[in-house]
């Protein structure tokens, strides 16, 4: 270990305290960024919907719910909405005739897509300011950060930061 590094012991408040406020600021980062620029915005409750839906494609709205942790008249209203622009369609389930699945469309891909990228654009501006070393453990801690929130051990980022840009150009 460098002697220039401080060790963190688990359940420290600093750490997750540093986490939160970098949560904090990318919510009003994309919330100031959302109206602005994108053609069909989403609120933050549609996205996480959406988000969740692109992990599980076919998802029944009933695991959804639990999933997002909202009711089931909420969730309903989020669907119309969603629907209502074209991001999200609802299927019958192929498994049982009363439950229904939640799919995004072709669009719902397309926004997604624009929406990481436009995200990709403000986190690569911050992100390239930072120094070599920074970068790397900012890859690595990130790495360890989403293997504990979800439970599993992930393989780490198989592309550069430089990468999430796209192609140079």
């Amino acid at each position: 270990m460098r002697p220039d590094v401080e060790v963190t012991p688990p359940g420290s408040p600093d750490v997750a305290f540093a986490a939160g406020d970098i949560v904090e600021l990318l919510d009003v980062l994309w919330e100031r960024n959302r109206d602005r620029d994108w053609a069909a915005p989403a609120s933050l409750a549609q996205l996480r919907l959406m988000y969740a839906v692109d992990r599980e494609n076919g998802i029944r709205m009933r695991a959804l719910g639990a999933v997002l942790n909202v009711s089931a008249p909420s969730l309903s209203r989020l669907c119309d909405r969603l629907q209502s622009v074209g991001f999200v369609e609802r299927r019958p389930s192929p498994h049982s005739g009363r439950e229904v699945t939640l799919n995004l469309t072709a669009e719902g891909h397309a926004h997604l897509a624009e929406v990481r990228r436009k995200r990709g654009e403000v986190l690569n501006g911050a992100i390239d300011r930072m120094s070599a070393g920074q970068r790397a453990e900012l890859a690595r801690g990130l790495t360890g950060l989403r293997a504990a929130l979800c439970g599993v051990p992930v393989a780490p980022p198989v592309f550069a930061v430089s990468d999430v840009r796209g192609p140079a150009g």
